[in-house]
């Protein structure tokens, strides 16, 4: 029987709505823990949920956007103060570790020794190209979203279990492949009805829903316009607090 597990820290949009926090997921397998995403206030979900956070080996990052990845600082300065020794590697595309320096210059000027405290290897995906990091396996789709963000879907691997993640867009059919034999596609859906750039709404999932072949559907990322209209809502989703074993 699968020991692998995910939690739900954070499944809001860019602002909170409903009070959620940021994107974040947690992954925990018998060997590796790692994080979908970590939004603004993945260190404050963490801390919430009583998770320690030196047993995270990896942060898998979706897209340059801050409720994505802005939570890095501020994991990265707390455990540089904690005094974090074992090595932890962000997944990411191209450019992280440039973005990050900026990043910590803004806000925390004269700081960027936090990011010699401890090992942290900064490794860029490619889309369409599988990345193997031990038991893990990481293949990122390009998505239609902020094209300066650099949006992806990804496919994660690991002890058996896939779980797929849309990351923000608009419809691809790329999803499709994300989803595909998935255990859990965990896929946005910012919107209810509004037709708005770079994010899907309800209506088109499930006009699409029939061509997903994952094994269990997750929608998260809701708008306000989608928590009011929830009494409407037939698909499974994502709630901050939610833990399932895969």
């Amino acid at each position: 029987m699968s020991k692998l597990t995910i939690e739900v820290l954070g499944c809001g949009d860019a602002l909170a709505s409903g009070g959620s926090f940021n994107t974040c997921f947690l992954v925990r397998g018998t060997s590796y823990q790692l994080l979908i995403d970590c939004g603004a206030t993945s260190l404050l979900a963490l801390k919430k949920n009583k998770i320690d956070i030196d047993e995270i080996d990896i942060i898998a990052i979706s897209h340059f956007h801050g409720d994505h990845y802005g939570g890095l600082t501020f994991l990265i300065l707390d455990a540089s103060i904690r005094g974090r020794t074992k090595p932890l590697t962000i997944l990411s595309p191209p450019g992280c570790e440039e973005r990050l320096r900026k990043t910590i210059n803004q806000l925390y000027p004269g700081s960027l020794d936090i990011l010699d405290k401890f090992p942290i290897h900064f490794i860029s995906y490619k889309a369409y190209e599988a990345l193997e990091m031990g038991p893990l396996r990481l293949t990122a789709f390009p998505v239609i979203h902020s094209e300066e963000a650099l949006p992806h879907g990804l496919r994660i691997e690991l002890e058996g279990k896939t779980i797929g993640f849309s990351g923000d867009t608009s419809w691809t059919d790329d999803l499709y492949k994300i989803a595909d034999g998935a255990d859990l596609f965990i896929c946005e859906c910012n919107f209810y009805k509004y037709e708005g750039k770079g994010h899907l709404n309800y209506k088109t999932i499930l006009e699409r829903k029939d061509g997903l072949t994952c094994k269990r559907l997750w929608l998260t990322h809701f708008g306000e316009e989608m928590l009011n209209n929830m009494q409407h809502i037939d698909l499974d989703y994502a709630w901050d607090g939610r833990k399932e074993v895969l």
